[in-house]
């Protein structure tokens, strides 16, 4: 089992991942910030970039499904 917390930018999803983790000591996964070749862009120029953003956020999500899967973690 796995739950996803979605929402807008600043709207409290990595805080409320943290709390929901440590209450129930579960392990969190965050999204790549770091290596993503699209935030800065896109906060640069948000209407070019958006599509692109969400894109590679959906890749990535997609590919930490399958990983998780793969694991046979709970």
């Amino acid at each position: 089992m796995h739950i996803a917390v979605a929402g807008n930018i600043g709207a409290g999803k990595t805080t409320l991942t943290k709390l929901l983790s440590k209450h129930y000591k579960w392990e969190a996964h965050f999204e790549d910030v770091v290596d993503n070749p699209y935030l800065d862009d896109f906060y640069n120029q948000m209407e070019r970039w958006s599509f692109n953003l969400q894109i590679y956020f959906l890749n990535h999500r997609y590919r930490q499904v399958l990983k998780f899967r793969e694991s046979g973690k709970n």
